[in-house]
């Protein structure tokens, strides 16, 4: 496959990249500054553009298989994820190229808690409140959507660099735990489910979650 990636230096979005090359597909990735080192692979093209311009989404997309997008903004700047959605929806409305998302756990659903989200629990971390409320209107904008083939991929509640294992399992709204209630996974392996979901589509126009 021709895929895409935008956020593709991040923490996610570079073991996307990885995980990609590495099943042989062909990467372009999208940065908003040529001049500035990217430190991806050679074998990765190199587009510049922004996801929150309708129209550079569109010239990024053209000729591709799949765009996918997994930008997370610094803190302070958390409105411009929801802005890089409409973005990117608006981009690739009517060009028939599907769009994968990583979003957050935060609007996950607790197991046994009524159905309260994560980011609902009284114990949620203040500090990521505001990246959390930016997901859940990001995956808001994408169910509010009607042209664009989507699929959106919420991480376990703990998402650290680590090892890839290729084995882990897949949910759908609500957060995945294990038997002492921990839900985790790398970085490595969620970009395992993604490109797996790319490769198999699943779950599409709809979310799913991955965790060990």
């Amino acid at each position: 496959m021709r895929i895409t990636v935008f956020g593709a230096t991040g923490s996610v979005g570079s073991r996307v990249v990885t995980e990609a090359l590495s099943r042989g597909h062909e990467v372009t990735a999208v940065v908003r500054d040529r001049a500035k080192p990217h430190g991806l692979p050679a074998a990765v093209a190199i587009a510049v553009g922004d996801a929150r311009d309708p129209e550079a989404v569109s010239r990024a997309a053209a000729g591709q298989d799949l765009v996918i997008t997994a930008t997370r903004p610094a803190p302070g700047s958390e409105h411009e994820l929801p802005a890089a959605t409409r973005g990117l929806l608006a981009g690739l409305a009517g060009t028939g190229v599907r769009l994968l998302a990583v979003g957050g756990a935060g609007s996950l659903t607790v197991p046994g808690a009524g159905g309260m989200t994560v980011a609902e629990d009284p114990g949620f971390p203040a500090d990521i409140r505001p990246i959390a409320l930016a997901c859940g209107e990001q995956l808001d904008l994408y169910r509010a959507d009607s042209e664009v083939d989507w699929t959106y991929l919420s991480p376990a509640a703990l998402l650290e660099p680590g090892e890839r294992t290729g084995r882990f399992r897949i949910g759908r709204d609500e957060l995945l735990v294990d038997e002492d209630g921990n839900s985790a996974i790398s970085m490595e392996d969620l970009a395992v489910a993604l490109l797996d979901e790319a490769e198999r589509p699943a779950h599409r126009r709809a979310r799913f979650t991955a965790a060990y």
